[in-house]
């Protein structure tokens, strides 16, 4: 038990709420949920690929953060922090709470 605690074998392999695309960390994926933002600028994005349900992977990150590099189905797509605030999406692999 210990051993599986430690090595986090314990946790549960389903998307839970991780909040705001800017939350992530680089390297993490999400499952992207919804859009909060104008239609035009939402109309825009899913053009780009941003469509709810789909994987978005962060790539890298610009000097102090700003922008990011975005990856979401085989497009790269910079970000500024101000935008992606507005797009909500599920951590994969977080545990649940209650795990």
């Amino acid at each position: 038990m210990i051993f599986n605690f430690i090595f986090g074998r314990h946790k549960k392999n389903r998307p839970a709420k991780a909040g705001a695309l800017s939350d992530l960390h680089v390297g993490e994926s999400a499952i992207l949920s919804e859009l909060e933002l104008s239609p035009a600028v939402a109309e825009h994005l899913m053009n780009l690929g941003f469509v709810p349900g789909l994987v978005v992977k962060v790539l890298r990150s610009g000097p102090g953060g700003d922008p990011r590099i975005y990856r979401v189905d085989g497009t790269e797509v910079a970000m500024r922090r101000d935008l992606s605030r507005h797009i909500q999406v599920e951590l994969i692999g977080a545990p649940a709470f209650g795990d």
